[in-house]
Formats: C-alpha cells, structure tokens, sequence
C-alpha cells in the first residue's frame, strides 16, 4: 500500500473521508501536537492489533514525528492481515510545514 503526503491526508480529512488515524508517538509527543488520531505508541502497535476488532480492509493512516516509527507499523499492520495500511511521508514534521 502506497504512503500517502501530508497535503494527501489533509485533503482526505477535510472531505470527511472514513480513515482511521493512529498517531505512534509517545504520549508526551501527542500532548505536543497531534491531527486527531488514536495515541497509541509503536511499542503497543503488536498487543493492539491482536485485539483489533476492525475488518482486516479498514483504511489506516499511521505517523510519526518523521515517518520512521510509522513505517515499521505500517509492516507490523501489514503483516497482521491490514491490506489499507499508509504511513505519512514525513510525518508531523511535514504536516507541520504545510
């Protein structure tokens, strides 16, 4: 599944599209800043998706500060059966500079 640009999501929010944000930073760095996704840190991501009661095709947006950490989600998701998965290229830094 493709990443998706930060201009890419904000577009996507704003028409209300159905996606499922989650935000894999550590508390304190969603305290800071966040665009509204469920805070859920990268180390959480495996327990989380065992109990994940979301049909396997639910569109997921998952970010960081960069992009690193919610790209090793996106695989963790991936590998767990997701098949919407998209990790924020650049991550809260690249939203915050639009």
């Amino acid at each position: 599944m493709a990443d998706i640009t930060a201009i890419e999501l904000k577009e996507r929010i704003e028409r209300k599209e159905q996606i499922t944000l989650i935000d894999v930073r550590e508390p304190h760095e969603h305290e800071e800043f966040n665009i509204g996704g469920e805070n859920l840190p990268l180390g959480g991501i495996m327990e989380w998706s065992e109990d994940l009661q979301m049909p396997s095709d639910t569109e997921i947006v998952v970010y960081c500060r960069s992009g690193n950490r919610s790209s090793m989600a996106k695989s963790l998701l991936t590998s767990k059966g997701y098949s919407s998965v998209h990790n924020l290229t650049g991550g809260i830094l690249a939203w915050q500079k639009m």
